[in-house]
């Protein structure tokens, strides 16, 4: 059973930028043939919105509404994969959820960690 973890800071000030890490447990490796780890985030009273993703091949695909400040990357060596969203605003503040996506469609979410963006 994969199990996917999001890690991070719960509050984060305006204009600083918001780092959350997913580790990856229970045999699901990041470099496993044709998964993609993703990063999707639910604002409060909104529905779920696609940040992006990072490929068993290491390339990334980024929302096109974010991606001038998202920075997606990986650590083979833990199995962990981070989101780094810059400039944040609260606008920002959401649910964020770590993923595995395969066919195009995800098969297993993170539990979800609160992230708010607040002086």
């Amino acid at each position: 059973q994969v199990q996917l973890q999001e890690s991070g800071p719960g509050l984060v000030k305006p204009s600083q930028t918001l780092s959350l890490t997913c580790t990856v447990s229970g045999g699901g490796s990041i470099t496993s043939n044709y998964y993609y780890w993703t990063w999707i985030r639910q604002p409060p009273g909104k529905g779920l919105e696609w940040i992006g993703n990072i490929a068993y091949s290491g390339g990334t695909d980024i929302s096109p509404s974010l991606k001038t400040r998202t920075f997606i990357s990986r650590d083979t060596s833990k199995n962990q994969f981070t989101l780094q969203l810059s400039s944040v605003t609260p606008e920002d503040t959401a649910v964020y959820y770590c993923a595995r996506e395969t066919g195009g469609l995800i098969d297993y979410w993170g539990q979800g960690t609160q992230v708010t963006v607040s002086s």
